[in-house]
């Protein structure tokens, strides 16, 4: 198995500030899939990266596949970004 780290636990912003989430892994990975859960929602998956970057909205992703993390970048964050971020890859191991 792979363990994944999330920090920070919790984040509070000023609306029009930017911030970054990461995810921590303990080994490589073919992708890492970034979701988002409203409070009593269902998880959205707000993009898988397999490497580099992926965009969504206001939302960046990247990979950094040799130092083992991941970065959710919120920019400008507004009102309705209130939410929880969960990081989750995905790992095939060796045949």
């Amino acid at each position: 198995g792979v363990n994944v780290e999330q920090s920070p636990s919790a984040l509070s912003l000023q609306e029009g500030t930017s911030s970054t989430l990461r995810c921590n892994f303990s080994t490589t990975v073919d992708n890492v899939q970034w979701f988002r859960q409203n409070p009593g929602g269902s998880l959205i998956n707000l993009f898988v990266i397999v490497s580099d970057t992926k965009q969504n909205g206001r939302l960046n992703g990247t990979v950094n596949s040799k130092e083992l993390y991941s970065t959710l970048l919120i920019t400008a964050s507004q009102l309705e970004d209130s939410a929880t971020y969960l990081c989750a890859v995905r790992h095939s191991a060796p045949r």
